[in-house]
């Protein structure tokens, strides 16, 4: 197929049963422009820096979080050229077209990852599942970001204050920061 379409073009795959050496082997291939086209998974998330890469293409976006395409999308925007990226999906229902264009409309990850959050749910943090609306955190919701907020200066003003947490006000919270379940 790729003789068909791309003749004078060289391909690479990069995907993440490659060894280690090989991933770096076809990237710097694709940096050099010795390889036009590469195909990958989403290996190519976090870590890649083509300049002039300025096309991409997301297969199946509905798969994907809005932070993770918008990670994606961020490969092909890092110099001078016109970037694009275009999202393809075979789930044509109103939500599915409605969350991918919220990454049409949004530039900024901690948002799309806040908007993906409260349509998608957080998934199982201890598991497997990539999505969904079943967490049980002990303390807050994720979607409390206020109330976390809030927490994690409590907490750091006390280890600023108390590092080894040996104050009779923080003995009671001291195993739970040194052993917690």
């Amino acid at each position: 197929m790729t003789e068909q379409i791309f003749p004078q073009l060289n391909i690479g795959l990069l995907h993440g049963r490659l060894k280690p050496r090989e991933k770096e082997k076809v990237m710097d291939q694709f940096t050099r422009h010795k390889i036009q086209i590469l195909v990958a998974t989403s290996v190519v998330e976090v870590g890649v820096n083509v300049p002039n890469a300025s096309v991409m293409i997301i297969e199946s976006a509905e798969r994907f979080g809005l932070a993770q395409l918008h990670q994606f999308r961020g490969r092909v925007n890092r110099s001078h050229h016109q970037a694009y990226c275009f999202l393809f999906t075979e789930h044509s229902s109103g939500a599915t077209l409605a969350r991918l264009k919220t990454l049409v409309d949004c530039f900024d990850g901690f948002k799309l990852a806040e908007i993906d959050l409260k349509l998608r749910g957080a998934g199982d943090l201890g598991g497997t599942r990539q999505s969904g609306f079943n967490l049980n955190l002990k303390i807050a919701s994720l979607a409390d970001l206020e109330l976390i907020e809030k927490t994690k200066k409590a907490l750091d003003s006390l280890v600023k204050d108390d590092p080894e947490l040996k104050s009779l006000s923080s003995r009671k919270i001291r195993p739970a920061v040194i052993h917690p379940e």
